[in-house]
């Protein structure tokens, strides 16, 4: 079974963001990470792909200048190679021009099965892996918290709200992972020495056979206008209890429309 996996690269969210006071959007030219979210699809594509028997995880990213160190990571894990989308005219894509380059970069791997995060910690839309899989013309199952493949086709168990549902679907498919569907194996020294030499293939828009007006700032089809700080945490409200503290809850509560 050959798996995609995309993994997007992110800045550390350790260390605050800078933010490009023309664009209005997040500074991404230096050293980015795996996002944490990505870990859990890179693992169960690798699961998958071992319980078949054989096949390989394909990853496919985008990012600028040629970034690769959250590759490298997703690499070492055990995914076999790599496709980096990387073109200046990229930059400022909304969600929709970024899943038009993955889909052609994702079509190149010609897969069984594309892994996705649900959302990415970076930007929290939660819309690309829906509009990969209609671009590329795939069923799409979404929140998945176990994967099961039955010959051309996969039973998913989909977390909701009450539970699960049981959906089966054709393959291939898009499927987005939950955090904490799986363990995520660390790297061991071997695999992060074998990972440097693993093959990322490097590809420009017109390279997938896109015009720059279909992607980056110009494509996109929303503009960031403003930026503010996030309100400051205040403290909480101390209740002293003098025999009167359990009104004062309720009072809280309803205040908060809880009750």
């Amino acid at each position: 079974m050959n798996v995609v996996v995309c993994v997007k690269q992110i800045p550390d969210p350790a260390t605050p963001g800078e933010m490009d006071s023309q664009t209005n959007t997040l500074k991404r030219d230096g050293k980015l990470i795996m996002d944490d979210s990505d870990s859990y699809g890179v693992e169960m594509g690798l699961q998958l792909a071992e319980q078949a028997g054989g096949g390989e995880v394909t990853l496919v990213s985008m990012a600028q200048d040629g970034e690769t160190s959250g590759l490298r990571t997703a690499l070492a894990m055990g995914a076999a190679k790599a496709i980096l989308v990387s073109d200046p005219a990229l930059k400022g894509s909304d969600a929709l021009s970024t899943a038009k380059a993955l889909s052609k970069a994702i079509s190149r791997a010609n897969p069984d099965l594309i892994l996705m995060a649900t959302e990415s910690t970076d930007g929290y839309t939660g819309t690309t892996p829906v509009q990969v899989a209609e671009l590329l013309g795939l069923p799409s199952v979404t929140f998945a918290k176990k994967i099961t493949v039955d010959g051309s086709s996969i039973k998913v168990e989909r977390q909701t709200e009450a539970g699960y549902d049981e959906v089966t679907c054709p393959l291939p498919a898009v499927v987005t992972v939950t955090a904490g569907v799986v363990e995520p194996r660390y790297p061991n020294f071997k695999g992060i020495m074998d990972a440097k030499k693993k093959p990322v293939e490097e590809l420009t828009v017109s390279d997938l056979g896109l015009d720059v007006s279909e992607v980056g700032s110009s494509g996109s089809r929303q503009e960031v206008f403003e930026i503010v700080a996030a309100d400051a945490r205040q403290a909480g409200e101390k209740v002293v209890d003098e025999g009167e503290a359990h009104q004062k809850v309720i009072e809280f509560f309803e205040q908060l429309k809880l009750i």
